[in-house]
This record gives structure tokens, C-alpha cells and sequence, in this order.
């Protein structure tokens, strides 16, 4: 894609009268677009995992909300690393929080971005520049914020996750010790599988467990920041891991009525 992206631009500067790709006869390979449902991990699988993170001491305080985002709010790690305490819209005392995400900042390598630092600030992915994304904060992630902003002393519009030296938080110190808590948390033959063998599988696993707790597609797509096809498409599978109570229903429907 890349290449052909530069062939078509040489194209337009009359490099090249013509892109060379599109005379190349080529058959797409087929590739999986659903969701691996191994790599989910269920609701005892991912507390394991958060409690194994916070066992770290005070390595594993400062991620384990990290992951919590993740897996409670389904962030992408670049949006959990672009969040500020501003966009907590609510923490209450008792039931769900809200958050209002408005950037991302994934890593692209210091040599492909404009500050000439591994992380550019962007606008949220699939959304325009100025668009913003409204997520609800499950309870259990709201008490794990809460702690989170009081034991660092957060201020008002400070980053909610940076990393032992008060930089942005870097790969190396959220995979270590999720690669450390997976070790701990899982059984041996849970951690020779792919079950959630990265921190984004978190995500899926948020994903997967409200589309299994029977949220409607349009209302996760819009919190997961996806769009209805996207969503249907990747995580089918979890949406058809409810065929029993489908089963069920439309046996209710179709029984014929007694006289």
C-alpha cells in the first residue's frame, strides 16, 4: 500500500507516466477479519490480570488503571496515553463515570512524525479533527480512577498516566509489566495460549463483554469509537456467542399459540 501510495504520487509530479502496480495481474489473499475469541480474556481472567499488575508494588499502581481503561472502557493504548484529568467528565462516589475523549497519540517513531518525537498528538482515529468521543465509566474502573488521580496527585489538565521519571508513558513501561502480571495471573496452559497475550486485548475483551451483555451494536459502536460494520464484522463471533438465547427467543416467537 505504501509503495503504491508512492508510485501514484510520482504519478502526479510526472515522475512516471504511469503507476507500474496497476499493470501487475493480483489476487488479494484472503485474510481473517474476525476476532479471534482466544485472545479474549473473560471477567475472572481480566481481574487476575489487573490484581497481578497492582502486585507490582509501585510499578503496578502506577499502570494498573492503565489496563483498567482498557479493559472497562475499551481505549486504544494511544488514547489511554493521551488522557488527560480533564476528560473525566464525572468520578461519583457511587455508580458509573463518564469520560470524553478528544485525542489519541499512537507511536509512530521519532523518524515519522513532525515533533521529531516517538509520539504525535492526533485527532481521535475515524473521527475529524475536533470530534470527540463520550465513553461510561464502569464503577469498578471509577473507584480505580479515583484512587489512581489521588495517590499521583494529578492536577487539573495534567496527563492521567506518565511513567516513573514524570515523562509520557513508553511502551517498555506498560509492557513489562503486563508481560510480568500475564506470567503471574494465568495458568500454565492459559499462558502457552494467545490469551491476552497484549494490553489490547483488553479492549476486545470490553468490547466482547458488552456486546455479550446484550448492548446494542449501534450504542457499543459508538462508545468503542467504530463504526456498526466495522464492529459486526470484527467481533461477529461474539455476537453470535449468544445463538442459544437467540435460539430461545425465536423459538418463543414462532410456538404456535394454543387455542
Amino acid at each position: 500500500m505504501t509503495f503504491n501510495n508512492a508510485m501514484e504520487y510520482a504519478c502526479e509530479r510526472r515522475v512516471i507516466p504511469v503507476n507500474p502496480l496497476t499493470l501487475v495481474r493480483w489476487t488479494r489473499p484472503r485474510v481473517a477479519q474476525t476476532l479471534d475469541l482466544r485472545v479474549v480474556a473473560n471477567p475472572d481472567q481480566a481481574r487476575r490480570l489487573l490484581d497481578a499488575v497492582r502486585a507490582q508494588g509501585k510499578r503496578g499502581e502506577r499502570v494498573v488503571a492503565f489496563f483498567g481503561v482498557m479493559y472497562y472502557a475499551a481505549l486504544r493504548p494511544e488514547e489511554a496515553v493521551d488522557l488527560r484529568r480533564d476528560h473525566l467528565v464525572s468520578l461519583p462516589d457511587d455508580g458509573w463515570g463518564e469520560m470524553r475523549l478528544t485525542h489519541a497519540e499512537p507511536r509512530s517513531g521519532s523518524r515519522w512524525t513532525d515533533s521529531g518525537k516517538p509520539r504525535d498528538r492526533q485527532p481521535l482515529k475515524h473521527r475529524a479533527p475536533g470530534e470527540t468521543r463520550t465513553v461510561p465509566i464502569h464503577p469498578e474502573l471509577v473507584m480505580l480512577l479515583r484512587h489512581h488521580v489521588k495517590a499521583f496527585n494529578i492536577p487539573a489538565g495534567g496527563r492521567l498516566f506518565v511513567g516513573p521519571r514524570g515523562g509520557i508513558m513508553t511502551d517498555r513501561t506498560y509492557l513489562g509489566a503486563w508481560r510480568k502480571a500475564r506470567a503471574a495471573a494465568l495458568s500454565e496452559r492459559e499462558a502457552a495460549s494467545p490469551l491476552a497475550e497484549t494490553p489490547y486485548a483488553l479492549r476486545h475483551a470490553a468490547v466482547s463483554t458488552w456486546l455479550g451483555g446484550g448492548a446494542p451494536p449501534a450504542q457499543v459502536a459508538e462508545w468503542a469509537g467504530h463504526s456498526v460494520a466495522v464492529l459486526l464484522r470484527v467481533y461477529a463471533k461474539c455476537v453470535a456467542g449468544q445463538e442459544e438465547d437467540a435460539k430461545r427467543r425465536i423459538s418463543e416467537v414462532t410456538r404456535p399459540k394454543r387455542p
